[in-house]
């Protein structure tokens, strides 16, 4: 996610109540109802690595990866910092994901996965994910939801914290399914002067039929679509869904 450039400093302090820690609490519970023991874990997309650190601190064996070179310096300073072996990390796009070996679970949080805004691309990360996969092992990611994603046409938020000022501008569009999030980023620097970013990013509002036809076409069985943070089903207006799926294992 090369859009995450500017921004990749500032994210961790912007994104402050993103509640890692229960989402980890979560992942792990999940990781419990697989089929087969979990100890080796991809962050596919992990950003500045807080859910891989996180996930590395309680004893997986992590790999992460990500498009943005600038997320993943940020990762590897927060992971020097650990205690035990920290994750791997991975400077790789979603569709052209390859590790060393196969991995017991995968997980993408935050929408990372809306990120890809073509068929073609999603298509081609449900597969490489499971050609990564171990037999039996679990697919868990989240996204935005078509109607968050809609509901945001034409707002504006703000961020704010004693060194950044982030105002985002978002707009739906109807016919590209798309919600495009226009970022401009105010940082402090030390002489009490600002710098000044402009970012845009893009956000593709999939359907759960979508996600249920991609995933079964890659190979993924036992899709189950939930509400965020819950195994159970999904409110009409639901902002996050949890998607988990399923590699067959060995008959």
């Amino acid at each position: 996610m090369s859009s995450y450039d500017a921004l990749a400093a500032s994210y961790d302090q912007l994104m402050a109540d993103g509640s890692y820690r229960k989402r980890a609490d979560f992942l792990e519970r999940l990781f419990q109802k697989s089929a087969i023991p979990v100890r080796t874990v991809l962050d596919l997309a992990c950003g500045t690595g807080t859910i891989a650190c996180l996930l590395a601190q309680r004893g997986y064996q992590v790999t992460a990866t990500d498009g943005s070179e600038e997320m993943l310096t940020q990762a590897m300073q927060k992971a020097a910092a650990l205690d035990g072996q920290p994750p791997l990390f991975l400077y790789q796009s979603m569709p052209r994901l390859r590790l060393i070996e196969p991995v017991d679970t995968v997980v993408s949080t935050l929408d990372s996965l809306n990120y890809l805004t073509r068929e073609r691309d999603i298509r081609q990360t449900f597969c490489r994910v499971h050609r990564w996969l171990k037999d039996g092992g679990q697919f868990i990611f989240d996204v935005n939801t078509p109607y968050k994603l809609r509901r945001m046409d034409g707002q504006m938020y703000m961020d704010e914290t004693e060194e950044s000022f982030c105002v985002w501008r978002t707009f739906f569009s109807e016919r590209t399914q798309v919600c495009t999030y226009q970022v401009d980023l105010f940082r402090l620097n030390g002489d009490g002067t600002w710098d000044r970013d402009f970012e845009e990013h893009r956000e593709r509002a999939w359907t759960q039929e979508q996600l249920r036809t991609y995933l079964t076409d890659a190979g993924f069985v036992n899709i189950r679509v939930s509400g965020d943070l819950t195994t159970r089903p999904p409110k009409p207006e639901e902002d996050r869904w949890i998607v988990r799926a399923e590699k067959p294992g060995n008959v």
